[in-house]
Formats: C-alpha cells, structure tokens, sequence
C-alpha cells in the first residue's frame, strides 16, 4: 500500500469523524478543507469535494449542492464508521483511544 492510499483512507476516516462530531452531521466542503489540516492531512478543496463524492457513492454521507457550494451530511452508515462499529477496506478503522 502506499502513502498516497494511507492518507486517502485516513482522510475518508477525518471527514467522517468531524461529520460525526458537527450540529446535525453536517457541514461543508471549505469548513471541512480546514479542519483536515488539524488532523495533518492537507488536501485542497477539490481533493475533499472528490473524497465526499466518493463517500456519497459508499452510503456514508448524502450531499446538497447550492450553486457550487456543496454541503455534506454523515448518514447512519457514516457515522457507524467513523465510530469504528462499522468497516469499509478503503476506510481506515479508528484507532482506540483516538
């Protein structure tokens, strides 16, 4: 596996897990953008809108495009991984303790 896989997997895992701890489930491609930083993980913009796009097609999360502004919200499934009661293999498990 390599780095490029690892930090996809943890990201998928990031946003699922700031999803899980944000009003409602839900938040926003740029609020997401900068949260991901805190946990060492600098993608772009366009890198989260192609991991929420990716999560969305898996059942974990549905989004609402408002011209261009696209907002996410975790579904039950979602938050079951981020959890870490749930697993997908291209999803990395929590961590205990994390």
């Amino acid at each position: 596996m390599s780095y490029a896989d690892d930090l996809r997997k943890d990201a998928r895992l990031s946003i699922l897990r700031f999803l899980e701890g944000a009003p409602c489930y839900t938040s926003n491609v740029f609020i997401l953008s900068g949260q991901l930083p805190r946990v060492g993980i600098a993608y772009t913009r366009d890198q989260v809108t192609t991991e929420i796009h990716w999560l969305e097609e898996q059942g974990m999360l549905t989004t609402e495009n408002h011209a261009g502004f696209i907002v996410a919200v975790a579904t039950m499934r979602g938050v079951e991984i981020a959890q870490g009661i749930a697993r997908h293999p291209d999803i990395q498990r929590p961590r205990p303790g994390a």
